[in-house]
């Protein structure tokens, strides 16, 4: 139904009954804006609506107030015909005259394949003028992960952003265009027919649009919506969209009357509403053809009708269009090709008409309602084509023969890159054709799929690329599109990634490093996929058959990360000495030989060798530099060599290069598993350190996106397991049960190594909810999985640790031998941290005459790390059995140290047992004192360098021993070191 521009007939410019639907959008433009509307009818309109439907769920008055606040959502759905066009172009005009910012798009049936065609309508006229430098300024970081998909500027080289990263740009421009020009009004048309990249992306952004000064109008064919629109249907938010009805006789005969004259009679009216059923585009195409032929509106004219109506749509309107003749039927089939907006001169050349003739067969066109009147304002020849009604273009396309359709499809891509319109607008069209070996097709289908790709809409590429496979490409070209074709599934179905990439190395592949890349992107997309066995195996008989030494080295690299991850690795001691030997003799020179040391850096410490050889290495693997967003590589490496600082009691170090990581993934627009790693990551470094809330704040970060990426992915394993760490350590056990239950926490465990090990968390919760027997079985398995292995490290995973808790009550001479076992690991590998934590444990299940010497030593090594919560934990336990040896004085000492470091730590289950041991003691909890920040005091830097120029503290600045210990002690806490790094973390300033 097209807007009337005539004059107005009746309430509502022409919209008969369309009252109460015009009255939501008033009520959500009076909220959006803050005033009301100069409208008289207005208050009339929603007074009818809520008395015609009181209660009804999604009656205007009820959705806009539970909905719209200074925004919302408002969706109106109704079958094709029944006004949502016009009822849309009314709220775009009046939101327009209320001083609105109106953007506006519309699906195409021809164009839903196409990826961001909506985006693109809604945000490019709003950035399109301004010059590149006005753009990079005005989208900052979003510009090479936006830019694309909106068609402001080419991708960038490298890996292109994953979907979620892109789909958090848009929601970035949509937001600040709301906040810059507010009040915003957003207008969908026809939604169902809406590329799926916009509408996921609009659909996810609508439940934003209510804290925003924003109103987001659609309008959609309920049974054509997709799944990606569901938001739009009420299913989930409970506000269901607004129907419209077909009009009743009396509107039918107020428009016709309007259109047609005031003097037709009753029996003729009620006819038109018969033979239209009361659709409105019906209505208004009969009206206007009775106009056109003359029709005097009685009821003896009324019997004519029948066969009026029948040529606005299906085979009556072909049956017209084709007695306009041969070359106006073949300019409207090109159009009906084309889609929307589109070019006179485009569709003459897809009909094969000139100039001259493409005017004359529009005019007809546009004559006969087929196609909408030309704007007055365009010069002649330059006005767009545009049919009427989406019905009367899906009748013209449907009813052209289809062995003429393909080839039409085929002609119009021809045309389309004729024109300069390049790959991405052929390919729609490429893909309609039948399959006929051209390597033309192949050509452009690839060059598309790499656009599409980079611009951040995989699963279009992965279309296109489907498509060129069936053409088929040259038997030397099959490969690199099999290989193309896995590399844009990998984020979305690896299985079948899998499936396409051992297919391209079944092919004759004539170039060495296109075997090379997809025996690479194989195995990572197997040991992601869990199958790192597979992945091993790959490599290491593909390293056999290269003759090239450099690339036999990388592939070697691949092998021996993929196998550091295998839980199940057959000879891990083997592997070991041979990557020992291998990196000692690098020199890191390029990449793979520093992803080398870097892998020697993280078995060292896996093994527990001296913390110092394991940074040593680390140190090396970095001189060259590791990116983190490198596409051929993964980031498994540069997240090794990072967590090689952390468990050296480096922390500071660690989240220096975490930062750096997080800070590539985002300027990449990787906001998927990549980026999720990186919080969670992140959160656990800061649980390692003891900060405990800002832990918290990095994981739920990193489980929001995990989640985003699906369920049981190695991404929500690791931000699942760091939670339920980082709630226990703040006393929340309860909640951290409600965790694991909502996210599947448990068996099976992935066959991957995990950081922190899955299946020591998991009994860790166990033996926090009193599950001690579950909790040892499953502890006594992990021990037989790591240390055949040679995984012996507890600072690493602290098995040994809990196990020994677990045993504490029925074998407590069992359980001491363990720990001592641990204590033993710790000392061998000698960061601080892990020796403090094992002897705490061990005092924790042992008698009491040695339990107090235990926890000095404890508290002593703990004072040298980084570990604020643990230093917490050994400081109150050291306490608490000082108190029970009557030792007051001393106890109360080391519980106000525990206290006020368990409340800077955000440990608030471990300061309600401080408090509780002080209450036992007698002792008053004295007020605590502000945490502070990470910034040295002049003691504590005095202190720092003078311990890092090897210099005695006490005695240059005149302070007893215990003086200087808690100084230094809050120095290795804030500068994320032990001492071994003091000296680096220093130079390098404070965190």
């Amino acid at each position: 139904m097209t807007t009337h521009t005539g004059r107005a007939g009746g309430r509502g410019f022409g919209l008969f009954e369309r009252e109460g639907e015009l009255a939501a959008a008033e009520e959500a433009l009076t909220l959006l804006t803050g005033h009301e509307a100069d409208t008289s009818w207005q208050r009339t309109a929603l007074r009818i609506v809520q008395d015609r439907a009181p209660d009804a769920p999604g009656t205007p008055a009820r959705r806009t107030a539970a909905t719209v606040h200074r925004g919302g959502v408002l969706a109106y759905a109704a079958p094709a015909g029944l006004g949502k066009t016009t009822l849309l172009a009314e709220i775009r005009r009046r939101a327009a005259a209320r001083g609105c910012t109106v953007l506006s798009a519309r699906g195409g049936d021809q164009e839903q394949r196409v990826a961001f065609h909506v985006a693109r309508q809604l945000l490019q006229p709003q950035l399109a003028a301004a010059s590149r430098a006005e753009l990079r300024e005005r989208l900052g970081s979003w510009y090479d992960i936006v830019g694309p998909a909106l068609g402001l500027c080419t991708a960038a080289e490298g890996a292109p952003p994953d979907p979620q990263g892109l789909r958090d740009g848009l929601d970035w421009v949509l937001t600040h265009l709301a906040v810059r020009r507010a009040p915003l009004v957003v207008v969908l048309d026809d939604a169902h027919w809406a590329d799926p990249e916009s509408l996921g992306w609009l659909s996810a952004f609508a439940p934003r649009a209510e804290d925003l000064p924003m109103l987001l109008v659609v309008a959609y064919r309920p049974d054509e919506l997709p799944d990606s629109g569901e938001e739009f249907t009420g299913r989930r938010s409970g506000q269901r969209p607004l129907g419209l009805d077909p009009l009743t006789s009396g509107a039918i005969a107020r428009l016709v009357r309007d259109r047609v004259g005031a003097h037709a009679d009753d029996a003729f009216c009620r006819e038109c509403w018969a033979v239209t059923s009361g659709n409105p585009f019906e209505a208004v195409e009969l009206a206007a053809k009775i106009r056109d032929r003359g029709l005097e509106p009685t009821a003896e004219r009324a019997p004519a009708l029948r066969d009026l109506a029948a040529a606005v749509k299906g085979s009556g309107l072909i049956a017209q269009i084709e007695r306009l003749g041969t070359a106006t039927v073949r300019l409207a089939w090109a159009c009906a090709v084309l889609g929307t907006e589109i070019s006179p001169q485009l569709a003459g050349a897809v009909a094969g008409l000139g100039g001259e003739e493409v005017a004359r067969c529009a005019g007809l066109l546009r004559r006969t309602r087929v196609l909408a009147p030309a704007d007055p304002d365009t010069e002649p020849g330059s006005d767009t084509l545009e049919f009427v009604h989406p019905l009367i273009a899906t009748a013209v396309y449907d009813a052209i023969p289809a062995a003429t359709r393909v080839a039409l499809h085929g002609q119009a891509a021809w045309c389309v890159v004729d024109a300069g319109l390049g790959p991405t607008a052929a390919a729609r069209h490429l893909v309609e054709t039948h399959p006929e070996g051209d390597p033309w097709v192949v050509q452009h289908l690839r060059a598309a799929a790499q656009e599409t790709l980079r611009a951040g809409a995989p699963d279009t590429a992965r279309r296109y690329l489907a498509r060129a496979l069936r053409e088929p490409p040259d038997r030397d070209e099959r490969a690199a599109v099999l290989f193309e074709l896995g590399s844009a599934s990998l984020l979305n179905e690896p299985a079948t990634t899998v499936n396409h990439l051992r297919a391209a190395l079944e092919e004759p592949v004539a170039q060495p490093a296109l075997r090379h890349g997809i025996v690479y992107r194989l195995s990572q997309v197997l040991a992601h996929s869990d199958r790192l066995v597979e992945a091993s195996e790959l490599l290491g008989r593909e390293s056999r058959l290269t003759t090239d030494a450099r690339t036999r080295l990388r592939m070697q690299s691949e092998k021996f990360m993929w196998d550091a991850f295998r839980a199940d690795e057959p000879d891990s001691p083997a592997r070991s000495r041979r990557l020992a030997r291998l990196a000692d003799r690098l020199t890191g020179r390029d990449l793979t030989e520093r992803y080398i040391i870097g892998l020697r850096a993280w078995d060292a410490t896996l093994r527990a060798e001296p913390s110092g050889v394991a940074v040593d290495h680390a140190e090396r693997a970095l001189e060259g530099g590791l990116s983190w967003a490198d596409e051929s590589r993964g980031f498994e490496v540069p997240v090794l060599v990072a967590l090689t600082f952390l468990y050296a009691d480096r922390p500071g170090r660690a989240e220096e290069l975490f930062a750096a990581g997080t800070a590539e993934f985002e300027r990449q627009g990787w906001r998927g598993a990549h980026l999720s790693f990186a919080y969670t990551l992140l959160g656990y470094i800061r649980y390692r350190r003891g900060r405990l809330v800002e832990a918290e704040d990095f994981v739920r970060a990193g489980l929001r996106l995990a989640e985003r990426v699906g369920p049981r992915t190695p991404a929500e394993w690791y931000a699942v397991g760091v939670m339920i760490e980082v709630l226990l350590a703040r006393g929340r056990t309860e909640e951290a049960e409600q965790v694991a239950r909502a996210h599947d926490f448990g068996e099976p465990f992935p066959a991957a190594v995990t950081f922190p090990d899955s299946q020591t968390v998991h009994a860790e919760l166990l033996l926090a909810t009193g599950r001690t027997e579950e909790a040892a079985a499953e502890l006594a398995a992990v021990g037989r999985r790591l240390d055949p292995r040679g995984m012996r490290n507890p600072a690493w995973c602290p098995w040994q640790l809990h196990l020994a808790l677990a045993e504490a009550c029925e074998t407590p001479a069992r359980a001491r031998d363990t720990a001592l076992a641990a204590v033993t690991r710790a000392r061998q590998y000698g960061a601080p941290s892990a020796i403090g934590q094992a002897l705490r444990v061990t005092a924790e299940v042992t008698g009491d005459a040695d339990r107090v010497k235990l926890l000095e030593e404890s508290v002593e090594w703990l004072e040298r790390s980084p570990a604020a919560y643990e230093l917490a934990r050994s400081l109150v336990a050291l306490g608490a059995a000082l108190r029970r040896t009557g030792r007051t004085r001393e106890a109360a000492e080391h519980l106000y140290r525990g206290l006020e470091t368990a409340q800077s730590c955000g440990a608030d289950g471990l300061v309600d047992d401080a408090r509780a041991e002080l209450a036992a003691a007698g002792l008053r909890p004295r007020t605590l004192r502000p945490t502070g920040t990470d910034t040295l005091t002049v003691a504590e830097r005095a202190a720092a360098e003078l311990t890092a120029r090897g210099e005695d503290p006490a005695a240059a600045l005149g302070l007893d021993q215990p003086a200087v210990t808690r100084l230094l002690s809050a120095v290795y806490r804030k500068l994320g070191t032990d001492r071994a790094g003091l000296a680096e973390a220093l130079t390098g300033g404070t965190p």
